[in-house]
């Protein structure tokens, strides 16, 4: 009966709060939502894409009760066990993991203030360790394992990002992963730690590849009808010339070709966070199996 009326008070106030998030996002300063070095008075400026009720505000409600009512049933211990520190920070962290995510595929730029408020409490969760204990480690743990666990997590986290933009862009001569992303998975590593930094870049890839193969599908639909139109214009030339204008007149955010990989870093931590013991116990045996279990 506790667990129905917790999932019902999770369920409203995720729907409350995502709706509250559009009329959050509205009043966000512009400057938040464009890169550093905008300029309001460019001729190609693009005022940044807001919030609407419908689709964003309905999906911001969605993602919250999903995420809260999934934290009541599968991570029971926070309602059983009275753990506040820990609920006031999955109550925060799934708003702002939802603002990451409407920032990034809006307007491909998540702002500092988003991934700065997350890593903040990704320290509050390192409290929460300590005050109300964590599955994680045993009672003969060192002191210092939480710290380690959160710390790591949020450096490895970060490097990893580093480390995959550096190659892809040796590789192709191009950014293949923002600055943005780097820091946010940074500050979502501290929330999750190093062990669930795992299940987070997992999650994150996973949903990552379903959505990348539409849009490689999408954009080899294009390219062909690029190259039909150029081969059927009357000067091919004068097409190509068209076609090259329109792309540098497009803005970055408006790229079709770009995949945003924020909004996946934010639902893999929303995952961990709202199913942590569901993912300590499957990953409980190769813990222990590689000895990395403290």
């Amino acid at each position: 009966m506790v667990t129905v009326i917790s999932a019902i008070i999770a369920a409203v106030l995720g729907i409350l709060i995502g709706l509250f998030l559009t009329f959050l996002f509205k009043h966000i300063p512009e400057a938040w939502l464009q890169d550093y070095d905008y300029d309001p008075k460019a001729p190609n400026h693009r005022p940044a894409k807001r919030m609407k009720i419908v689709p964003h505000g309905i999906l911001a409600g969605l993602f919250c009760a999903v995420f809260y009512v999934a934290s009541v049933i599968f991570f029971p211990d926070l309602v059983e066990m009275v753990m506040p520190i820990h609920i006031i920070a999955i109550v925060v962290i799934v708003p702002v993991l939802f603002l990451v995510l409407i920032s990034d595929k809006l307007n491909r730029i998540i702002p500092d203030q988003f991934w700065i408020l997350i890593l903040i409490f990704g320290f509050i969760l390192l409290a929460s360790d300590y005050l109300e204990g964590t599955m994680w480690f045993t009672i003969e743990a060192p002191w210092f394992a939480p710290l380690i666990n959160r710390l790591g997590g949020a450096i490895v986290g970060g490097g990893v990002i580093f480390l995959i933009g550096f190659i892809g862009e040796m590789i192709t001569s191009k950014e293949a992963m923002g600055q943005g992303d780097m820091k946010l998975l940074a500050a979502c590593g501290m929330c999750t730690g190093l062990y669930g930094l795992v299940v987070l870049v997992y999650v994150s890839v996973i949903i990552g590849v379903l959505f990348a193969i539409p849009l490689l599908i999408r954009k080899q639909k294009r390219l062909k009808e690029e190259r039909e139109y150029i081969e059927n214009h009357e000067n091919p030339i004068v097409a190509k010339m068209e076609l090259k204008l329109k792309k540098e007149e497009m803005h970055y955010a408006e790229d079709p070709d770009y995949l945003a990989f924020g909004p996946f870093i934010a639902i893999g931590t929303g995952v961990f966070l709202a199913l942590e013991p569901v993912f300590y116990h499957v990953l409980f045996q190769y813990m222990v199996t590689f000895g990395v279990y403290f």
